[in-house]
C-alpha cells in the first residue's frame, strides 16, 4: 500500500510467516522515496529524464526559479560528495559539473541520465584535480598533451641534488674554438682493449693487487661481451658465487667492482657518470685523470680493495 505525505511516498508491504507449531507472524516492510511536491522522483533515471525535459521546455529561467531544480542540485551535491572528496574538491564543485551536463541534450535523451551525469562529473573532477596540480585551467588539463606532465616540484623535495636527475645536467658537449687546443682529458673514443687496460690500471693505482684486479675485470668484460647488456651482466655476475670464489674476491669488493665497472642500473642514474660506469666512460673518451679527479669514485674503489678489508668482513 502506497501513501504520500508532503512529497514523501511511503510504500508498505506485509508478509506473513508460519512458525513451527502453527503460530503466524506478520512482517511489515516500509520503503520511503523522496519526491518533490509536484510528484517528480528525480532520483530515478526516468524521473530525471522527465524533469530535464520539463526544465528544457520551460525555457530560460526555469533552472533559476523552479524549486524542484534547486532540490535536484542539493541532491546532486550529496550524491557526488564522496567523488568530490576523493579528488580534493568541494561537493558543490561536483554539483556544478552535474548542472552543466544536465542541461545538455545527451543527458536529456540518454537511456540512463544519471549514468551520463556521473561519468561526466568523474571526468570533470579528474580534470579539476590535474588542473590544480599543474597550475593551469581545467580546459587545459583535459588535453592529453598537457595532462601528461607531472605536477611542479620544489627542488628541496628530492633527496638528490639537481644535477643527479635533471636531464639538462646529464650530458654537456664540448665546444672548441679553432685556435684552441682540445682538452687533453677529452679525446677520441678509446678502443675496447685500451679501456679495459685503463680500468685495470685505475684499480691498481687505488690499491687493488694486479693479480686480483686483472682477472676480475677481464672476467666482467667477457661476460659483458657475451650478454650484451650492462644491466643483465650486473644481475648475472652479482649472483655468480662460483666465479667470485675462483677469482678470490670478497663479496663486498665484488659488488663494488661490478657497480663501478658497469654503473648503477637505477633509472635515475642512467645518464650520470655513476650510472654509466667507468668502462663506458673510458670508451667515450674520458681519461684516467678525469676518473682520478672524482673523489667519490676514488674513495669507493680504495675502500673496497681486498687487502684493506679485515678477515671475516
Amino acid at each position: 500500500m502506497d501513501t504520500q505525505h508532503d512529497g514523501v511516498t511511503v510504500a508498505r508491504s506485509d508478509r506473513r510467516t508460519c512458525l513451527p507449531g502453527g503460530a503466524l507472524t506478520m512482517t511489515t516492510t516500509t520503503k520511503t522515496t523522496a519526491t518533490d511536491p509536484a510528484g517528480e522522483d528525480y532520483t530515478s533515471g526516468e524521473g530525471l529524464r522527465a524533469l530535464l525535459h520539463r526544465l528544457h521546455d520551460a525555457g530560460p529561467g526555469a533552472w533559476e526559479h523552479d524549486p524542484v531544480a534547486a532540490e535536484l542540485m542539493t541532491y546532486a551535491a550529496e550524491k557526488y560528495t564522496p567523488l568530490a572528496r576523493k579528488h580534493g574538491l568541494d561537493p558543490w564543485e561536483a554539483a556544478s559539473a552535474a548542472f552543466d551536463v544536465m542541461r545538455t541534450r545527451a543527458a536529456r535523451e540518454a537511456d540512463d541520465p544519471w549514468a551520463v551525469v556521473t561519468h561526466a562529473v568523474r571526468i570533470t573532477c579528474i580534470a579539476e584535480e590535474r588542473g590544480q596540480g599543474l597550475l593551469c585551467s581545467v580546459h587545459q588539463a583535459r588535453r592529453p598533451h598537457i595532462s601528461c606532465f607531472h605536477d611542479p616540484e620544489r627542488l628541496s623535495e628530492r633527496e638528490n641534488t639537481l644535477s643527479d636527475y635533471h636531464p639538462a645536467f646529464h650530458v654537456t658537449d664540448p665546444h672548441h674554438h679553432d685556435n684552441d687546443e682540445p682538452d687533453a682529458d677529452v679525446g677520441e673514443p678509446a678502443s675496447v682493449t685500451g679501456a679495459v687496460e685503463d680500468a685495470i690500471l685505475l684499480f691498481m693505482l687505488l690499491g687493488w693487487p694486479e693479480g686480483t684486479a686483472r682477472p676480475a675485470i677481464e672476467h666482467v668484460c667477457e661476460a659483458l661481451a657475451r650478454i650484451g647488456s650492462r644491466t643483465g651482466t650486473y644481475e648475472a655476475l652479482r649472483r655468480d658465487r662460483h666465479a667470485r670464489a675462483l677469482l678470490d674476491v670478497p663479496a663486498a669488493s665484488w659488488t663494488v667492482l661490478l657497480r663501478v665497472l658497469l654503473g648503477r642500473t637505477t633509472p635515475g642514474y642512467g645518464a650520470t657518470g655513476e650510472g654509466r660506469g667507468i668502462l663506458l666512460r673510458l670508451l667515450i673518451g674520458e681519461g684516467l685523470p678525469v676518473l682520478l679527479g672524482n673523489d667519490g669514485l676514488v674513495a669507493t674503489i680504495s675502500h673496497a680493495a681486498p687487502h684493506t678489508r679485515r678477515r671475516g668482513a
